[in-house]
């Protein structure tokens, strides 16, 4: 019985079915447009300690850049992956790679920004991403000011000083939203692309990173060294992409993109999807065991505390999804955005995505602040100020919310 797992050829061979990345023929026709626009810069990476972050650290540095800065909440994090950089093969480290635990939106990111500059590539992966953490006022509000005001922010600070090349990471989530992470994300497209006539600005919307941490698989692992049951939905079928790609994603998109363009990666919607389920059964099989499907959580519960060395099954709970926000399929683009199909052969564009004024970006954000100073403010409230702004936003609420499963 196999209890150890090479996890970047799980995911090859039993999530993505791929045995090379999807980005690698479009990162080799581009490797001297890439290398032109990458060796010897100055690259500052924020949100740079998670799983697409620390990839797209992972990518520059297969180029020859001069300067590493990456910002990141997590301390610890930050250790970890200046530990994974400098274990790694392959990879050009720079003399100067320096990390700092800082909130971006503070007043000690601004001092190392006027004086540590100027860089010239800014890539900021820093954002709530999961639809969990939506359940009422207080975490709607943590996640706009995350993905959207500070957003706001950091391009008002970076416009006194522009960068030959900006990215903010986005998500599938923002095409046509049900949720109010999707919306935030959207409403955030919206503000990076208002200020794309300052500087070139680009952004991407891609699927599921395998196994990225907080992600339901990454949950899987950490249950699996808990000796705990296995939970998930049964009938979400997602897009998946491995953290090599996710990285690789991002920085063609930041270093090939035109301003404005919004970048998504070419997957087939019958052969590139997967349930959360379907992966739990296949790291159990790998692991050498057998699913038991239980009936309920505490049935689940009590499987998994009575489990021995010897146990071959391995106690999970499948159930129909019933929690807000949550959308049956995933989509990168809306039938009225304008995609090229043709320029990459992994990646889709879309071009010609509509800008707003700064100044009406301006007038929503007013109206959230208002609301988020108000003593009325409830989550249905921030609900309607979003879709009077963002017409496709159609919120999906069941009264339910992640926090009450496994």
């Amino acid at each position: 019985m196999n209890r150890f797992i090479n996890l970047d050829q799980f995911i090859s061979q039993q999530v993505t079915g791929r045995p090379e990345s999807l980005l690698a023929p479009d990162i080799e026709s581009h490797r001297s447009e890439l290398a032109q626009r990458l060796d010897d810069k100055s690259v500052m990476v924020i949100g740079g300690a998670g799983t697409i972050g620390s990839s797209f650290v992972k990518a520059v540095l297969q180029f020859k850049v001069k300067r590493l800065f990456v910002i990141d909440t997590n301390e610890n994090g930050l250790a970890e992956l200046v530990r994974d950089l400098r274990s790694s093969t392959g990879l050009h480290i720079p003399e100067v790679l320096i990390t700092y635990p800082i909130n971006f939106g503070t007043a000690v990111f601004e001092k190392i920004w006027r004086g540590e500059g100027p860089f010239d590539i800014v890539a900021n992966f820093a954002a709530h991403k999961h639809v969990r953490s939506e359940k009422d006022h207080y975490s709607i509000e943590a996640m706009v000011e995350n993905n959207v005001l500070l957003a706001k922010r950091l391009l008002d600070l970076l416009a006194e000083n522009p960068p030959e090349r900006f990215f903010c990471v986005s998500t599938d989530k923002a095409a046509n939203p049900v949720n109010v992470m999707g919306a935030s994300k959207k409403l955030m497209e919206e503000v990076i692309l208002a200020y794309s006539k300052i500087m070139p600005i680009t952004t991407a919307r891609f699927a599921n990173v395998a196994f990225s941490n907080g992600s339901l698989p990454f949950a899987f692992i950490q249950r699996l060294m808990k000796q705990q049951p296995l939970s998930s939905p049964i009938d979400v079928k997602r897009y998946f992409v491995s953290p090599e790609e996710s990285g690789q994603l991002c920085m063609l998109a930041c270093m090939l993109g035109e301003s404005g363009d919004i970048f998504f990666p070419k997957l087939d919607e019958t052969e590139d999807v997967l349930t959360f389920a379907q992966i739990a059964e296949r790291l159990l099989a790998e692991l050498g065991y057998e699913p038991d499907y239980c009936e309920t959580e505490d049935e689940a519960r009590q499987k998994a505390k009575a489990m021995t060395a010897h146990t071959q099954q391995y106690p999970v709970f499948f159930f129909a999804t019933n929690t807000s926000g949550e959308k049956p399929f995933e989509e990168f683009y809306t039938t009225s955005e304008t995609v090229d199909l043709d320029t990459f052969q992994a990646l889709g564009v879309i071009k010609d995505a509509k800008r707003r004024k700064i100044q009406d970006l301006n007038a929503i954000i007013n109206n959230l602040d208002q609301l988020f100073t108000s003593k009325e403010i409830t989550k249905e409230k921030v609900v309607e100020v979003l879709k009077d702004f963002l017409p496709t936003f159609e919120h999906i609420e069941t009264g339910k919310n992640l926090d009450q499963r496994m």
